[in-house]
């Protein structure tokens, strides 16, 4: 059994809020120059590579890691996920990585608004109100009138809905299920679906964006292996709140390296809504509610 250090997990989950911020820069900048689907599609081709590998070397092997009683469960949850990071990417590409981010942070308000209809969970009146004021900066972000019926407003909440499923689907799964089954079916059939969809989006890429493509593949299979050596020496309630840095580090390449602008409204009402959630993770530690 390995040994609990919080100190060494929340320093692994800071490395792997930035790895995954880097991949985000790199998306942003790979989708602006090609099809998305296509930038996808190679991204879970590596991914899938790398979750089979790691199945592989564990115990039982891939014949256990695959092993599931819930198969359509599990083929969704990663039909879902590769959907999701489509719909982001996109997000990047539209919004920036600073507003796309920002929208973005609400999702763990989503997964504790929707765990009770779904999961059965009780939400009590402390975090509902937490919810509100959470959704309340998003509004603030979006600017109702101004662009809350934007295109590109609305793709960064479909995906932050989207992932916020994917979680409870997860959790939901996970009754069931072991972690490394659930993260063996998220990457095979991630790849699968985005083979069958990516290959008809194919397009030339110059020897320069290739060698982006391999850093893309590469810190995609860095920040899974960071995240799970974080949760192998610390509980998830302990480090969660350190994800939240991801907005930081990302919001960080795009002022820099995109030139991007971070108005007033985004950062008054990203704070809310990291506020938000952050007490929604404290509650949710609590034995009572």
């Amino acid at each position: 059994m390995t040994t609990q250090n919080t100190k060494l997990g929340i320093i692994l989950m800071i490395a792997t809020t930035f790895v995954f911020a880097v991949q985000d820069g790199i998306s942003r900048y790979l989708a602006s120059e090609y099809n998305v689907l296509m930038i996808v599609m190679i991204r879970y081709w590596f991914f899938a590579a790398f979750v089979i590998a790691v199945a592989g070397r564990s115990a039982g092997g891939i014949k256990k890691a695959a092993a599931t009683r819930q198969p359509f469960l599990q083929a969704f949850r990663g039909f879902l996920l590769a959907a999701e990071i489509c719909v982001m990417v996109l997000a990047f590409v539209l919004l920036g990585l600073v507003e796309s981010h920002a929208i973005f942070a609400c999702y763990p308000l989503l997964i504790a608004a929707l765990s009770g209809p779904i999961l059965g969970e009780k939400v009590g009146w402390r975090r509902w109100v937490a919810i509100g004021i959470g959704f309340l900066g998003v509004l603030i972000i979006l600017q109702p009138g101004i662009k809350v019926f934007s295109p590109s407003a609305i793709v960064a909440v479909i995906s932050a809905l989207m992932f916020a499923l994917y979680g409870l689907l997860t959790r939901y799964a996970a009754r069931q299920d072991s972690a490394a089954t659930s993260f063996f079916w998220t990457g095979t059939t991630g790849a699968i679906l985005m083979t069958c969809i990516g290959v008809w989006y194919w397009e030339p890429m110059t020897a320069y964006d290739w060698r982006w493509m391999g850093a893309l593949c590469i810190t995609g299979a860095l920040g899974h292996f960071l995240l799970i050596k974080c949760y192998e020496v610390a509980e998830a309630s302990a480090v969660q709140p350190f994800a939240y840095l991801q907005l930081v580090f990302a919001s960080i390449i795009g002022l820099t390296l995109f030139q991007e602008e971070l108005e007033t409204n985004v950062a008054i009402g990203a704070a809310i809504v990291v506020g938000a959630g952050l007490f929604t993770l404290y509650r949710s530690r609590q034995t009572s509610d």
